[in-house]
């Protein structure tokens, strides 16, 4: 029989699994979010190896069905940015929430969840900040080079450097060893020297 943990993954993924953008990963294309949920875990396996289950379930869930809510239904305006944001935050923890206890979890450790998806008591509750670094983590190894092609110099600058202010140390250590190459690696160099 399988445990609440893993019904809840399985629920997770296969709303992940029908993102209709598509990415190429070793030749195969994978649903987007798919992709990205993976690499949350991937990179909460190496910022915090003995996470909590409801981290664990906050990390797998943290972009969940973004794709309903694009970010152009939103003013292309900062204001606009953060209230996309916002109402994507608290959607997806409350959907979330649900499939946690439809997967069994008692209430509170399904609430517990939405709040680490929320980023409540964020750089005071450590779970919340791990998982903070494991979104900037995969935004620098995941989403950095496409990102930077669509920017100017001084915007993706200000962007690496609060990205930057938003990490732990140990953050930084893990960002330190992401392989990158080119302009990205110069850009990152820029941003981290004035900073």
């Amino acid at each position: 029989m399988s445990s609440p943990f893993e019904n809840a993954i399985a629920a997770i993924d296969s709303a992940h699994s029908l993102d209709p953008k598509k990415i190429a990963v070793n030749g195969v294309n994978v649903p987007y979010e798919l992709h990205y949920a993976h690499k949350m875990t991937e990179y909460l396996g190496k910022r915090a190896p003995n996470a909590s289950e409801p981290l664990r379930l906050a990390i797998r869930a943290q972009h969940f069905r973004r794709w309903e809510v694009p970010r152009d239904s939103y003013p292309m305006t900062r204001v606009g940015y953060h209230s996309w944001r916002t109402f994507l935050k608290k959607r997806q923890a409350e959907q979330v929430e649900q499939i946690c206890k439809e997967c069994g979890y008692k209430p509170d450790v399904a609430e517990r969840v939405a709040a680490l998806i929320r980023k409540e008591d964020l750089k005071k509750d450590e779970e919340t900040q791990v998982l903070e670094d494991v979104a900037c983590l995969v935004f620098l190894d995941d989403q950095f080079e496409e990102f930077e092609k669509e920017h100017d110099e001084d915007k993706i600058i200000s962007i690496l450097r609060k990205t930057w202010v938003k990490m732990t140390e140990h953050g930084h250590e893990l960002a330190l060893k992401i392989p990158m190459s080119g302009r990205p690696q110069e850009l990152v160099q820029k941003a981290l020297s004035s900073n």
